[in-house]
């Protein structure tokens, strides 16, 4: 008897430590570099806005350079700390280690595929003679072999029409400055001059004489965050230099345009250009390439939507559009007079978001219900053909293939189902596990369940809830809750291998379909833009109050999570209800809303935003919910964790810089402010899988440190269990 009582009080001393570890130890006491103000002051229709960080927007001075070595030391002093972050990193790095294999495609003789072996800090392109064992694939490109720490990436790969060549785009230090090389396929070796300074751009092959590419021109002063609102497409026609590349569509007043992009159908007949002004909507324009020195013929002269020629038959033309349909719709027309008047439905709109593709001479409509893909088969006249039998409930993509093709391949994933590949047999309509990862997570261990809760307005939005089964609904649990909600973006289910480790430690995550985000269409996207914003934070305010509500979580073991618009989000969120959660995280966020527009391309994000300068009426929504100018002196705002990148030339780090020099100035109480820096590292899009891995054992270990977890929440469990 002896024996169990004392079994009974250490479990119940154990119990206690699970259910309150934020009263076993003392906080850290942060003691912040000094960052230094000046007396700035910008005008907005008569009223003055202060604006005393403005020097840490001098991305290229030694007083910034100086700055960012003064708060990583004192992130990595208090990371340091940590007791489980060497634990989370080796458990981050050992899931991470498992062969990821993408989707064969065809490129003249060969077929190709996307490997990476585990660790590799950036995907190789193996390849093997179409037709012969898939085992006598051999590598074909290696980016691992650019520079040995990884900061240099692959950034596109475009194969000339009879795949003798292939043009692939660099990134240096994660920037979205990109450098083009074209190589010879059969001999590996290089065979033009490096083209230089293209930013935003594909590489799109007319015959294999030469490309189209968009660039900016290098901007005046720094190129990582000088305003750059000129964009315009080139031809370069191979064996000559980069200075002769014929400007094809750009350059002039009265065709100003941040965003244009060309692109040649699959037969050589047809450029197609779409100019944009902001990163929603555009104009239409198509030029026959068949005749010399032909003229462009409009299409569209407007950017009241979102429309593009995604497949031609001779001069028969499928357009995807949103105009007049705001859930996407395909039409027909014929080339020689395309205007909308003439527009034929071809694929109607439908109650769910369409997104159509081509493959073996059929088209693929895969619609997103509730966030959730199906996907529809037609023919060529339209005719619908069966509905694609998916491996289950989830995300699917990749329905392409050219229109001799007898087989197709698409990837399914979903939040516990790590991405795998399915052959689809394109005629019989059967599908068939092609790979599968190996990995170590049991995907039978979790569930996912998606809600709909009431946004402050009546709104509903789902929400998808994931989780390790049989988790105790207690108010206690763990949760990230993230969301994006901007620029008609959707957040579909995939799985991630930083989001398994989370769960794995008993953690919840929670991804909100916010408005703003394309999740129904453009109506959803527009009821989150402008002078409708706060709709999106309202949104996302109340699925974080819907978690409470049903005990998944509480405010003390709540953190928030968005990067870019989502760094917004989480800002402008923490601002106004930091009592909400316990842990905010903010990555490459947009905070400064009264300058954004006036870095590199932000100006191509007023129709979500709207801009300061617009009128007195936008300028005081903006500062109304503006992150950094809204950080108050006096209140206790969660402990934070800001990330960023030193080379982040598309939301530049100097929003992050002032956010984070405002809370430290400003904060209330013990929670912690600190900004990560990682250096040679742009928006996200390239980054090594090792600063990955440093970077996620970073934020979970801050997240769950400040939760009050000193041992990692699975060690917990495991010691009550035992």
């Amino acid at each position: 008897m002896k024996n169990l009582l004392v079994a009974l009080l250490v479990l119940v001393l154990l119990m206690s430590c699970k259910n309150e570890p934020e009263n076993q130890r003392e906080p850290i006491v942060m003691s912040y570099p000094e960052t230094a103000t000046v007396d700035t002051v910008n005008t907005y229709f008569g009223t003055e806005v202060k604006d005393p960080y403005r020097w840490l927007e001098d991305d290229r001075s030694a007083e910034t350079e100086d700055w960012v070595k003064r708060q990583n030391a004192v992130t990595q002093d208090y990371l340091a700390n940590i007791p489980y972050r060497d634990e989370l990193k080796d458990r981050l790095s050992k899931l991470w280690n498992y062969e990821k294999i993408g989707a064969p495609f065809k490129e003249g003789d060969y077929t190709y595929y996307y490997k990476n072996d585990g660790l590799q800090n950036q995907y190789v392109i193996y390849r093997y003679k179409s037709g012969d064992d898939p085992s006598t694939a051999e590598v074909f490109l290696d980016p691992n072999t650019f520079k040995e720490d990884g900061t240099i990436s692959l950034g596109g790969a475009s194969f000339s029409k009879n795949g003798k060549l292939l043009a692939y785009a660099i990134s240096e230090g994660g920037s979205d400055w990109r450098k083009i090389l074209v190589m010879d396929t059969e001999t590996r070796e290089l065979v033009e001059d490096t083209l230089v300074d293209v930013k935003f751009s594909g590489m799109s092959w007319y015959k294999n004489e030469g490309f189209y590419y968009s660039s900016y021109d290098k901007p005046k002063g720094s190129e990582l965050s000088a305003k750059t609102d000129q964009h315009k497409v080139y031809y370069h026609k191979l064996g000559t230099k980069q200075s002769n590349d014929e400007l094809i569509y750009g350059g002039t007043p009265e065709q100003k345009h941040r965003y244009i992009y060309g692109g040649v159908t699959e037969d050589n007949r047809y450029l197609i250009i779409t100019p944009r002004v902001s990163t929603s909507g555009n104009k239409l324009l198509i030029k026959d390439l068949t005749k010399p020195n032909s003229d462009f013929v409009t299409i569209l002269d407007h950017t009241d939507s979102d429309s593009n020629i995604i497949e031609n038959v001779g001069s028969k033309l499928y357009i995807m559009t949103n105009l007049g349909a705001p859930n996407q719709k395909v039409v027909t027309v014929d080339a020689s007079n395309p205007q909308p008047e003439n527009w034929v439905d071809f694929i109607p709109e439908t109650e769910n978001v369409l997104s159509p593709s081509t493959g073996g001479s059929y088209f693929f409509a895969t619609y997103m219900v509730d966030a959730v893909s199906k996907v529809l088969q037609y023919d060529y006249d339209g005719k619908l053909v069966r509905e694609v039998k998916l491996p289950g409930v989830g995300s699917a993509g990749g329905f392409g293939a050219e229109d001799d093709d007898k087989e197709l391949y698409y990837s399914f994933t979903n939040y516990v189902t790590p991405g795998s590949i399915y052959k689809y047999n394109i005629a019989e309509g059967t599908s068939e596990l092609f790979r599968k990862p190996d990995i170590d997570f049991n995907p039978d261990n979790y569930e996912s369940t998606q809600v709909f809760y009431t946004s402050k307005d009546g709104t509903k939005v789902p929400m998808i809830i994931t989780h390790k089964k049989g988790i105790e609904l207690n108010g206690k649990n763990p949760t990230i809750l993230y969301g994006y909600g901007g620029f008609n973006i959707s957040l579909t289910p995939g799985f991630s291998i930083t989001n398994a480790v989370w769960m794995e430690q008993g953690g919840i995550y929670a991804v909100a379909n916010l408005r703003g985000g394309g999740e129904y269409g453009k109506a959803w996207h527009d009821a989150g833009t402008q002078m409708k914003k706060q709709n999106v934070f309202d949104d996302f305010i109340a699925a974080a109050e819907y978690l409470i509500s049903e005990n998944y979580t509480s405010s003390d073991y709540l953190a928030i999570r968005g990067g870019s618009n989502g760094g917004l989000l989480v800002g402008a969120t923490m601002t106004q209800r930091p009592d909400l959660m316990k842990v905010a995280l903010p990555a490459v966020g947009v905070l400064d809303m009264l300058r954004y527009h006036t870095f590199t391309a932000g100006a191509g994000w007023a129709y979500d935003y709207g801009t300061a300068e617009d009128s007195k009426e936008m300028f005081n929504y903006l500062k109304g919910y503006s992150p950094v100018h809204n950080v108050k002196k006096g209140v206790e705002y969660p402990a934070t964790l800001v990330t960023t990148g030193d080379h982040d030339d598309r939301v530049v780090p100097a929003h992050s810089f002032k956010f984070a020099a405002e809370l430290q100035s400003k904060q209330a109480g013990g929670n912690p402010t600190l900004i990560r820096i990682e250096t040679d590292a742009g928006h996200g899009a390239g980054t090594p899988v090792s600063k990955t891995i440093e970077q996620f054992a970073d934020i979970y270990g801050f997240t769950l440190y400040n939760m009050g977890f000193d041992v990692l929440p699975s060690k917990t469990n495991e010691k009550v269990k035992d």
